[in-house]
């Protein structure tokens, strides 16, 4: 028989699959990954550990949580641990809305989150950013939505939002709002994490697949208050975080310097990434992330098309509203942006 998309799930028929590129072992500077390689006390776990692998992991994840409750101050009843932390915005999404509830979702900022509203049977409002990429509060608390999600830093802009707007919002919201803080690393003074148990709607999501350069392993969790936390932790699926990524991420949490040495890397080369990209015509937007969003001096899809030929992957965020012409780096080590300044410069060469 002729099988169409109408045997989906309705709120499913439309999706596409998620950027996949072809490689060729070119220099990725697409993923904001960490630059520096693989976590070095993650690895160490693994090149000696000895794992029960007939035994479940733990249900719930206690070992990681109550290390992450250590580092922040907190409880392990405080955290969910889970499957990266696109799983944290899944269960969100299944514990706290209905079919048809909205969802305010910030333009421009991460695209996956009109994914899971909409998967989960929602309705993405979509509301601009300010001229200067910040929160615009009023349209947020006056919206009728159920959720209001945020990242801070903002993907793919890379600013963070200001605390007293986020704290405005939680104050006024009347739904959880979720701080969405996959880069926070990188911009200490941003975190609301140690903001959990003042607020009774807040929602913090956190990841080990950015400076902590665990990607592979897929660890990610949210810090809430601790009713939250039990809502959420009643929804996720059981066991869905193995024992070997926990113990990985353990070993991680357990060992800060390598985190330290990733973020004083990049607080070092982003601001002379910048600056080289300026050289080249860019207007690059400031950033509080590992990453730089630019306005491309010619046109968006010829530069990341060109540059893949050359063994560069950037991405392209040209086509979207908001951020028109404009592509995204990641901020590498000195070698690393001088290989891709390098290879942008050849191809604008060739254009002009």
């Amino acid at each position: 028989m002729m099988v169409s998309r109408d045997i989906m799930r309705s709120s499913t028929r439309d999706f596409q699959k998620y950027y996949n590129p072809k490689l060729h072992n070119e220099l990725r500077m697409d993923t904001n990954t960490n630059v520096l390689g693989s976590n070095p006390a993650a690895m160490r776990y693994l090149k000696n550990m000895e794992v029960e692998l007939d035994s479940y992991p733990n249900t719930y994840s206690d070992g990681l949580r109550s290390e992450l409750a250590k580092l922040y101050g907190l409880e392990m009843d405080n955290i969910v641990a889970g499957n990266g932390s696109d799983e944290m915005l899944d269960v969100s999404f299944k514990t706290f809305t209905e079919w048809g509830d909205n969802c305010v979702v910030p333009v421009p900022s991460y695209t996956l989150y009109d994914y899971f509203v909409t998967m989960n049977g929602g309705k993405a409002l979509e509301v601009d950013l300010t001229e200067d990429f910040q929160l615009d509060v009023d349209s947020i608390v006056r919206s009728d939505a159920k959720i209001a999600i945020m990242p801070s830093p903002n993907n793919p802009t890379g600013n963070v939002f200001r605390h007293r707007d986020i704290e405005e919002i939680l104050s006024k919201f009347n739904g959880i709002v979720i701080v969405d803080e996959a880069y926070v690393e990188y911009a200490p003074k941003g975190s609301m994490i140690t903001k959990v148990n003042e607020f009774d709607n807040l929602i913090v999501l956190r990841t080990f697949s950015k400076v902590y350069a665990m990607a592979a392993l897929r660890v990610g969790y949210a810090a809430s208050n601790k009713d939250i936390a039990d809502m959420m932790n009643s929804v996720k699926i059981p066991y869905s975080l193995n024992k070997i990524s926990e113990n990985a991420a353990i070993a991680a949490v357990k060992d800060q310097s390598f985190v330290k040495m990733s973020v004083d890397m990049v607080t070092e080369q982003r601001p002379m990434l910048a600056a080289g990209l300026k050289k080249l015509g860019f207007e690059p937007y400031p950033s509080d992330s590992n990453f730089i969003l630019a306005k491309s001096p010619i046109d968006h899809s010829v530069l990341v098309s060109k540059l893949k030929e050359k063994g560069v992957l950037i991405r392209d965020f040209g086509s979207k509203r908001r951020t028109e012409n404009c592509v995204r780096m990641t901020v590498g080590t000195e070698e690393l942006n001088s290989i891709m300044l390098g290879k942008i410069a050849e191809v604008l060469e060739e254009f002009r």
